[in-house]
């Protein structure tokens, strides 16, 4: 990776390196010859890992390059899901979910406090390069909504304070907790067991 990706510039070039190439051998042996083509997904995923969280347009072509696939075939799939970045984004993707129960739950006070703490809107990029934010549909974890996503990590149970701690500390470079920030365990009722409470003791097993 050269300092152009790194920057967020349009590389001329790209291909895999030693470790990212090891992994895509082994999502396209999951595939039958002739079908190498399925794992178009997880190549972008790949190839969006080393190029620091987005796909440059050179990516697209190398992966439809290795694959044996029209370009415009593998931009159709990285531009349908939501999950690949076309433009560079921060160091920290921050995500944060505005759908119907995290809404119902208070994520306009997450998004006022991710706006205020780190000075962007939606579709923004801090001046340092540090985050991005973005809203999105749903994140899958609405028993414990409201949540957000930065990177790979999921965060819930946000309330206005958390998510100013959160942001802080990643500012800091510092990895906040991860999870639930209200003390629940998992995605068990707020109030704790109401219910199989003497598996209790060995539900982290």
């Amino acid at each position: 990776m050269n300092s152009e990706q790194m920057n967020g510039a349009e590389p001329k070039t790209f291909a895999f390196d030693a470790q990212a190439m090891a992994w895509a051998k082994r999502e396209i042996a999951k595939y039958p010859e002739g079908r190498q083509a399925s794992a178009v997904m997880a190549l972008l995923n790949i190839a969006q890992r080393q190029a620091y969280g987005w796909l440059p347009r050179a990516a697209i072509e190398y992966v439809a390059d290795l694959l044996g696939m029209p370009e415009i075939r593998v931009l159709e799939v990285a531009s349908f899901y939501t999950m690949y970045n076309l433009k560079p984004v921060g160091r920290h993707h921050v995500q944060v979910c505005t759908n119907l129960p995290c809404w119902l739950r208070g994520s306009d006070d997450i998004t006022r406090e991710c706006r205020e703490t780190l000075g962007v809107d939606f579709g923004q990029t801090t001046d340092d390069g540090l985050f991005t934010l973005t809203e999105v549909e749903c994140l899958g974890a609405c028993v414990n909504a409201p949540m957000m996503q930065i990177n790979d990590d999921y965060y819930e149970d946000l309330d206005a304070g958390s998510t100013q701690t959160i942001l802080s500390l990643l500012r800091e470079g510092r990895e906040p907790k991860t999870g639930s920030q209200s003390g629940r365990h998992t995605c068990e009722p707020a109030g704790g067991l109401t219910s199989l409470t003497e598996l209790e003791s060995a539900r982290d097993d």
